[in-house]
């Protein structure tokens, strides 16, 4: 039952999916806005519809792909032969745990690697956005595996042993994760972006002036300015922020450095600082936590094989109850809550984005700045201008940027 009830939601989620796809390709427009002209021009915009077909195509083929090859290797008992393999080493629970679990991410990353490649090397090349050579992306996929062998391996065990040795297991899991989350953003930008990207300070001159003055005039703690070499892997621009407390970092990336005025690039700092001004951080850190908490205590009642649900989930995927498999099979039973909270999470998303656009203008005492910034990084991105609203409520953490671009223009 169980089984079949999965099979049938599994579809359903991939068709919702696929309707939010087609109705966003049949919302393409064949005239550029209005609001658009001057920073794009015909050629790019038809260039960015064809974008948006060739991602719409390779998402769509590839989800139908992973769905397949999903249930051929549930329904051939892939999830018992796994079991069973990791059983025959007959070295206990974790260690047994651990190949289980390290067999099915390996399989993952077997089976994503030639998508990877596709995107990288055929889609994204054709579009002009591709800088990533052969040598570096081999590079990238090794230095992933390691830090993930590294991190991931001693985490799942210490999970494993807390749930087979622990009273209330879920509750001191939910403690570790929780723990271990903020540890990993605090030392993240010190010890592994830059192990993927060269982060260099940025020179003295107008941009630094201005930047450290906006931050100085939001009473933002801005401890250092970096500019990471985004170009070694896409043509794309962005910036983001790193470190907690009273140590903030902000990171551009090279290419938006060259594409962007400085009234621009500090507009994008502010629209970032309004984030956390307006709390928002805070509550997105607060959100992710009570998250966690949900997702450990429904975890801890999956792999209880003393229960009804328990029983029918290991019967259902032809495996022996543990906790590892455990862990594997809940993430496929939960797809369906975390589409929803998913969901939730863009809509709160897309209001912070609105509230941080209203703190930029205000401190820039225009709009115009981040106006400009929003329409220079769509097309350099060749954004989908006209996306369906059904597909932003489903996937967008970001509203489009003609409806920011109108908001901003309303205060």
């Amino acid at each position: 039952t169980l089984a079949i009830a999965l099979v049938i939601i599994l579809f359903l989620l991939w068709k919702i999916d696929f309707i939010a796809t087609i109705l966003t390709l049949k919302n393409l427009k064949p005239e550029l806005p209005e609001e658009f002209r001057g920073i794009w021009d015909d050629a790019k915009y038809a260039e960015s519809q064809k974008y948006e077909k060739a991602q719409a195509q390779f998402g769509v083929l590839s989800s139908i792909a992973g769905l397949t090859t999903l249930l051929v290797f549930w329904f051939m008992g892939g999830f018992g032969w796994l079991d069973s393999f990791s059983r025959g080493f007959d070295q206990g629970p974790i260690v047994t745990g651990l190949v289980f679990v390290g067999g099915m991410y390996l399989l993952g990353w077997f089976y994503s690697l030639p998508f990877d490649l596709y995107h990288t090397f055929v889609l994204e090349e054709k579009f002009g956005f591709n800088k990533t050579t052969p040598g570096t992306f081999i590079t990238d996929q090794i230095k992933s595996l390691f830090i993930t062998t590294l991190i991931g391996a001693p985490f799942i065990a210490l999970l494993l042993w807390i749930f087979q040795s622990v009273d209330n297991a879920w509750v001191w899991a939910w403690i570790s994760v929780t723990v271990i989350s903020l540890a990993l953003t605090y030392l993240a930008p010190s010890f592994i972006l830059p192990l993927f990207n060269k982060f260099e300070p940025l020179e003295d001159g107008e941009l630094n002036d201005e930047i450290q003055a906006m931050a100085k005039k939001c009473e933002f703690p801005l401890t250092e300015i970096s500019v990471m070499d985004g170009s070694k892997r896409s043509a794309k621009a962005n910036a983001f922020f790193t470190g907690m407390g009273k140590r903030k970092k902000i990171a551009l990336y090279d290419t938006l450095v060259e594409k962007q005025t400085v009234p621009e690039l500090v507009a994008v700092l502010a629209h970032e600082i309004g984030h956390f001004k307006c709390k928002h951080i805070v509550q997105r850190l607060v959100l992710s936590v009570v998250q966690m908490a949900v997702i450990f205590f429904l975890l801890g009642m999956a792999t209880d094989a003393g229960n009804e649900f328990g029983r029918q989930l290991f019967a259902a995927f032809g495996v022996q109850p543990s906790h590892a498999a455990g862990f594997v099979l809940f993430m496929l039973v939960f797809k369906p809550v975390s589409r929803v909270i998913s969901i939730l999470m863009n809509t709160l998303s897309r209001k912070h984005e609105f509230e941080a656009d209203a703190y930029a203008a205000d401190q820039q005492g225009t709009p115009e700045n981040l106006v400009s910034a929003l329409k220079k990084l769509s097309a350099e991105n060749l954004s989908n201008l006209t996306p369906h609203p059904f597909e932003v409520f489903l996937d967008h953490s970001h509203p489009p940027v003609l409806t920011r671009i109108k908001m901003l223009r309303s205060r």
